[in-house]
Formats: structure tokens, sequence, C-alpha cells
């Protein structure tokens, strides 16, 4: 794909250009790792440095959006599984304890009663 970086990994210029496809192309994760390299071999490449903090925030964002769905999807799920029996996921109040870590769930008959 990329043969200058694989002749030469210290080819900064390569490595940037790599960077810059990776982000038009939303690979961010791999955008951010060839920007780290290019500021790793040269410090002072300002394109780098700036597009690297996009790259983290963008990255970021992107995995809390992810993540955001993925929990939409398994909260439906649980609808479907619960709707025969007049149920729904909220019914259920999950709570962390902050000293341990653990969770617990409770049962709430009328969920739209306590709030």
């Amino acid at each position: 794909c990329f043969p200058a970086v694989e002749l030469d990994p210290r080819y900064v210029r390569a490595l940037l250009r790599r960077a810059e496809l990776y982000e038009k192309t939303e690979k961010l994760d791999e955008a951010l790792e060839d920007y780290k390299a290019v500021l790793e071999k040269d410090p002072s490449i300002h394109q780098a440095r700036e597009a690297c903090m996009v790259s983290l925030s963008l990255s970021k964002g992107k995995k809390t959006h992810v993540l955001h769905l993925q929990l939409c999807k398994l909260k439906d799920l649980g609808n479907l599984v619960l709707r025969p029996f007049g149920l729904s996921t909220e019914n259920f109040q999950v709570k962390q304890d902050s000293s341990t870590g653990s969770y617990s769930i409770n049962f709430v008959q009328n969920p739209n009663n306590n709030r």
C-alpha cells in the first residue's frame, strides 16, 4: 500500500501522507499511530502535532458514538425479549457501588412514577 514506508520506516514525509490518507478514509486509529510516529521522528512538524490532537479527539468522539449505538441496540434487544411479559428495560435500575465498583440491579414496577 505504501512501499516507501515499508522500505524506510524513518521516511517522515511518507508517514505523514499515509496518515493524511487514513484520516480522509476515516481510519482514525491508524492515522493517529502514523502521526505519533512522525512526531517521534521529528517533533518540530507542526502539521503532525496539530493533526495528532485532532485525530485523538475525533477518535474518542467516534468511539463514544459507537458505544452509544451499541448500547441502544442492546437496549432494543432487551425490550424485544421483555415485551411479551409486559416489561421493558425501563423496569430495571442499575446502580454502581462507588467503593467496590460492583453493580446492583433493582426491579421497578412503575418506572414512570419514580421520576
